[in-house]
């Protein structure tokens, strides 16, 4: 059985559902970071069977810099209005604009290959996917573009 603490503190890292993270718990043998890792894994195998799906949706995000010195615009696209609206999507996305604001990726190929400014431990592309899973839908960076005076 797994411990309710546990579950919480995955649920508040991953944000997926309490049955994934107790049956990744119950596999992992109770092991916190061993379910992590499962976790992460069975993302990125549901990210993979949605790779294909339309993405008619979405939204374009903005940051600006506290220096008034550095903007950025980035389109996000998912599949349903739906998700685009979710307080999850909307953070994933301001998420994305900030990090291309501190690391100017000069492409999207090149964006998600960066490690993420906040995790160190995992990259851009993991993010999205892990997004991906917590969804539901495929989610892709579209065009994004960096202003800096």
């Amino acid at each position: 059985m797994a411990k309710i603490e546990d579950l919480k503190k995955i649920r508040t890292i991953t944000g997926a559902s309490i049955d994934a993270i107790r049956e990744a718990l119950e596999e992992a043998g109770g092991e916190v970071e061993r379910a992590l890792g499962l976790l992460k894994a069975r993302g990125a195998t549901v990210a993979a069977k949605k790779a294909d799906r339309q993405t008619n949706d979405g939204s374009v995000f903005h940051y600006i810099h506290a220096n008034h010195k550095i903007g950025v615009l980035v389109e996000l696209f998912c599949e349903t209005d739906f998700v685009a609206r979710t307080e999850q999507f909307q953070e994933l996305g301001h998420e994305l604009a900030m990090h291309i604001a501190a690391m100017n990726p000069a492409g999207v190929e090149e964006l998600l290959a960066q490690q993420y400014v906040r995790d160190s431990s995992q990259t851009i592309d993991e993010l999205i996917k892990s997004g991906v899973a917590k969804f539901g839908e495929n989610i892709q960076v579209g065009k994004f573009c960096r202003f800096e005076i």
